[in-house]
């Protein structure tokens, strides 16, 4: 069950409140000291001053004990009242829970000294019984709201310190994490540096230097050979570009931003990714096929990336694996998500068991994934059919 809660300036309306009420039934059934010979209205002053002051108790801690102090002495010549000596003791603790440490320690001082003085006059004027009953009454009064706001000031000292350890702690487990993490892409781009691109380079330099060779041989330019070494050394190079530019976002210690000459790819580049294909499909007896339906308009950068690298993949699987004829490229632009579905000529098994095989189909889940879209590629009607589904409302820019 809920309980509602109060403002602290509801609550010390309402203990106001409470205080002037309780007070006002107490005079009326005139339940204070000398009821009968001090009249109503006198009590009155004091629970007036008291109400009044309880509502400041958090913001002016040090105004309020010290007007209430003098309110509680008057209270005791005009007839002492229980609701006024309540007040008052509600305005030490909050003096020393709200006040600073100096006021917590002049309170002990004065109440302390209060007791000792009372309980002094009683014993030398009074009996001893008298006197103990003084001591025990001043030191509930003085005393015993002191010492609870003293005692609930340190557990709320030790809480926030624990909360800010925790604060401290979370945020050192944040930057060790950050540093890990920059650390493995550091460790990442080295070995994409040293091995991978290093690769890249050599295929294009041995493609440049086979080129060459085709031309002091004297060969035509549209001799498959030439074509061939031709579409190897343009991959390659711009492969070798693209790493580089991998490797620099890597390298890059912002936070995970990438820098500025990395442009992430989109639908944008499909005509040039498809004439790639074509290219080099020519000789396998492959052809490919675009046809779009819808606006494309504005895709977010993730949508747009996630749909590229489907539609990058996807024709790289059809020239590994596809038998020759036709492979259909369809995207479909709807108003809440893009369909992509890319059929190619299916071979059975052929090609399989090459190295990384059936990862860029876990790439391509993941993409879809990580979107909240959908992927399913398998055979279909004699084709290797490939489908995705990607939102491209903001939905799917958040969950990036």
């Amino acid at each position: 069950m809920l309980r509602p809660t109060l403002t602290p300036r509801q609550e010390a309306r309402a203990i106001a409140l409470a205080g002037l009420l309780g007070g006002a039934l107490l005079i009326a059934l005139k339940v204070y000291d000398n009821s009968s010979s001090i009249p109503r209205w006198v009590p009155v002053l004091p629970l007036l001053v008291m109400s009044t002051l309880e509502q400041f108790r958090r913001t002016r801690p040090v105004l309020t004990v010290t007007l209430g102090g003098i309110a509680f002495v008057g209270s005791i010549f005009t007839g002492a009242l229980l609701a006024t000596s309540l007040m008052y003791t509600d305005l030490l603790y909050a003096a020393v829970v709200y006040g600073t440490p100096q006021m917590s320690r002049i309170l002990h001082l004065t109440g302390g000294g209060s007791v000792l003085v009372l309980s002094t006059l009683v014993l030398v004027y009074s009996d001893t019984p008298t006197a103990v009953a003084v001591v025990v009454l001043t030191t509930l009064i003085y005393l015993t709201p002191v010492w609870t706001g003293d005692l609930v000031r340190k557990h709320r000292e030790a809480a926030e310190t624990e909360r800010l350890r925790a604060e401290q702690t979370a945020l050192l487990s944040e930057m060790d994490r950050r540093e890990a993490i920059v650390g493995e892409r550091a460790r990442m781009a080295r070995e994409l540096h040293d091995v991978v691109a290093n690769h890249l380079s050599a295929i294009a330099i041995h493609a440049t230097g086979a080129q060459s060779l085709a031309r002091r041989q004297r060969r035509a330019e549209d001799e498959p050979l030439v074509e061939v070494l031709a579409v190897i050394r343009e991959n390659s190079v711009q492969g070798l570009a693209e790493m580089r530019r991998m490797i620099g976002l890597l390298r890059d210690s912002g936070g995970g931003e990438a820098e500025e000459s990395y442009a992430a790819p989109d639908l944008a580049a499909l005509d040039a990714l498809l004439a790639k294909a074509r290219a080099a499909g020519k000789d396998v007896g492959l052809d490919f096929a675009l046809t779009e339906h819808g606006e494309r308009g504005e895709l977010p950068v993730p949508v747009g990336l996630a749909a590229y690298r489907i539609v990058q993949e996807s024709l790289t699987n059809a020239l590994k694996h596809a038998g020759p004829g036709q492979v259909t490229l369809r995207l479909d632009y709807g108003p809440e998500d893009l369909s992509i579905v890319v059929d190619s000529p299916y071979r059975g098994d052929a090609g399989r068991g090459l190295p990384g095989a059936r990862a860029g189909l876990v790439g391509m889940a993941e993409r879809a994934g990580l979107l909240g879209g959908s992927f399913d590629a398998g055979p279909r009607d004699g084709h290797w059919s490939v489908r995705a589904v990607l939102p491209r409302g903001r939905e799917s820019e958040g969950r990036t």
